[in-house]
């Protein structure tokens, strides 16, 4: 182990390896980067108990070693258009939880992990449109397979008072 971790020190020192920046994700039908130190865990989904009385992206509750985290359905709070998740999709996703640097237990589901991203995957990049009315949702980025990617700042979305304010 110790000569692998020598090894891609040296790789990253000459330059031939770049540093992930990003969690590639898909939620809903959204391609996303979520920086690494927006996230804490990732962890196998799990149903989450619900909640009375809270807006429908608020997923209920699950146990995140110990500690109590609100699940997150990002693709219903961004689109209240969005269908609801049924009991046994749960089974197919993942949830990752925000880093504890936040100060917010929460956990967003994820429909699939795409892997770490760095600045070198992609071929280009853009500004949202100034109307962007999720502040949270920053720069578009192409990767050489023409997919388009949109940073997810969980920081912004932590403090969004719509996102803070659950109940009904």
């Amino acid at each position: 182990m110790q000569a692998r971790l020598a090894k891609r020190l040296r790789e990253v020192d000459r330059g031939e390896r770049a540093i992930a920046a990003w969690m590639g994700v898909r939620i809903g039908a959204r391609t996303l980067l979520i920086p690494l130190s927006h996230a804490s865990e990732l962890m196998p989904g799990q149903r989450p108990t619900p909640v009375p009385y809270t807006q429908p992206w608020f997923l209920g509750l699950v146990n995140c070693r110990g500690e109590l985290a609100g699940v997150i359905d990002l693709a219903a709070y961004i689109d209240p258009e969005t269908p609801p998740r049924h009991a046994q999709s749960f089974g197919q996703t993942r949830l990752l939880t925000f880093n504890p640097a936040l100060e917010i237990n929460a956990a967003l589901v994820i429909d699939h992990m795409a892997g770490l991203k760095s600045q070198g995957d992609f071929v280009q990049a853009y500004a949202p449109r100034s109307d962007n009315p999720w502040p949270f949702l920053g720069n578009f980025y192409i990767d050489r397979d023409g997919t388009t990617w949109q940073e997810l700042n969980l920081q912004r979305l932590s403090e969004d008072p719509r996102f803070i304010s659950i109940g009904l």
